[in-house]
């Protein structure tokens, strides 16, 4: 990628984010984004589909930021506190990201894209994980339920108190299941 369209591509993410941070993606014109960006449409479209092909593409590299900060994913099967302490940094370092990317109805995304990604690397190295119901519906609950407990939290306790109160409890409950 050359430096013009790398500024280009910055550019539009810039623009994007501002955007984003002040109303739903629904909200949103190329034509607005175009005039914030300094950009013409036809240069939009050369590397974009539309608004929701450039949000998924942003979503998904907060998703592969927060992946690559679990750097033993195995973990989840014997140090539960550990996985969880992983994850949760993961998520604290891309609030900002988060809070405009994933919000209004893109909310859910977030939790189902990571829970989805992570299983596959966990099955990866553990590939008899696959097929145990119980680890499954625990990572389940650990990453949909953990998220949310600690979105609605974080604020009022603190991040870390959140987190590390999510990980006693994965913990328990995966001592309660052996």
């Amino acid at each position: 990628m050359d430096l013009r369209e790398k500024k280009t591509k910055r550019s539009i993410r810039s623009a994007f984010l501002q955007l984003r941070a002040r109303k739903p993606l629904e909200r949103i014109t190329v034509k607005e984004l175009c005039t914030l960006a300094e950009i013409s449409k036809a240069t939009f479209y050369l590397h974009y589909h539309d608004l929701y092909d450039l949000s998924d593409r942003l979503q998904q590299e907060v998703v592969q930021s927060i992946l690559a900060c679990i750097t033993h994913p195995e973990r989840f099967v014997s140090e539960h506190e550990r996985f969880v302490r992983e994850l949760f940094d993961a998520f604290h370092a891309q609030q900002n990201l988060i809070e405009i990317l994933f919000s209004d109805a893109q909310a859910a995304l977030l939790p189902v894209r990571i829970e989805r990604e992570l299983k596959e690397m966990i099955y990866r190295l553990e590939p008899s994980l696959r097929e145990d119901v119980t680890r499954n519906i625990l990572l389940t609950y650990q990453i949909q339920g953990g998220f949310s407990a600690y979105m609605e939290h974080r604020r009022e306790f603190g991040a870390d108190r959140v987190r590390d109160t999510i990980g006693r409890f994965s913990t328990l409950l995966s001592d309660g299941l052996s």
